[in-house]
């Protein structure tokens, strides 16, 4: 029984280690074994993350306007993760939209420099999961990014099984970065977050913001696959992104509604 606990205690902290920079203890063992098991737990690592933002915003609403307020919790998550997903999506954004074909989408893709609709479509997200936020109680907003976030890092974690690596080198292989039995526990661990949020939110509030999740994750998905057919790791981060902005989008309509 320790040894299992002392497992997955070390799979957690891998997880948090490539999702993050919280700092965690040095010399952990690792391969590519492990990392691939550790997979199960980004969405863990996710409402961790927004956790963070939600305890900024709560410890800023009182003092600060609320804007601000917003624009801290989300600086928090930021700093929490040095913007790894924001990244992805600024490179998959670029590849996609001047990439002339698969070859040179992916190519894109792999340079490190911010260009104009890498930009342009990371300010648009990002503003959007501000206005979205902005637009909710505090109460509503803290639990939304805990949610979120871990919603957010499951849509990564479905791509990764259901979808089929592309790779630079022009091959197509299906390249899974989480087991069948992983990804049962990733989405154990997403339906548990959302289920400490049903009480206070309303369980058609939850239900139509993982529908929202869902819709804008699985048509970046689409986007990506109809491309370059499948994902790489920058697709990766568009589909946290759209997740968690799908998931603001699904509790705004409901609340509005």
């Amino acid at each position: 029984m320790y040894a299992a606990l002392r497992l997955e205690g070390l799979l957690f902290l891998l997880a948090l280690r490539y999702l993050t920079r919280i700092p965690v203890p040095r010399g952990l063992p690792v391969s590519d074994d492990l990392m691939v098991r550790a997979v199960k737990y980004h969405p863990a690592v996710g409402a961790l993350v927004g956790g963070i933002g939600a305890l900024v915003l709560w410890a800023a609403a009182p003092v600060l306007p609320w804007s601000t307020a917003v624009i801290l919790s989300l600086a928090a998550t930021l700093l929490a993760t040095a913007g790894f997903h924001e990244a992805g999506l600024a490179d998959a954004a670029e590849g996609l939209s001047l990439g002339q074909d698969r070859a040179e989408v992916i190519q894109i893709m792999d340079h490190t420099r911010l260009g104009t609709y890498g930009a342009l479509t990371l300010a648009v997200v990002l503003g959007l999961k501000l206005t979205l936020l902005a637009g909710m109680s505090l109460g509503q907003a803290c639990l939304a990014l805990i949610a979120a976030h871990a919603v957010g890092r499951m849509a990564a974690v479905h791509v990764t099984l259901t979808t089929v690596h592309a790779r630079s080198e022009g091959m197509q292989k299906f390249v899974p970065k989480v087991t069948p039995d992983g990804y049962r526990v990733a989405l154990a661990c997403t339906l548990v977050v959302l289920a400490l949020v049903v009480m206070p939110l309303g369980g058609g509030a939850v239900l139509c913001a993982f529908i929202g999740a869902i819709l804008l994750a699985q048509a970046f998905r689409a986007v990506c696959v109809a491309r370059i057919g499948g994902y790489t790791g920058d697709c990766l981060g568009g589909s946290v992104l759209f997740g968690e902005l799908g998931f603001y989008l699904g509790l705004i309509i409901w609340f509005q509604a």
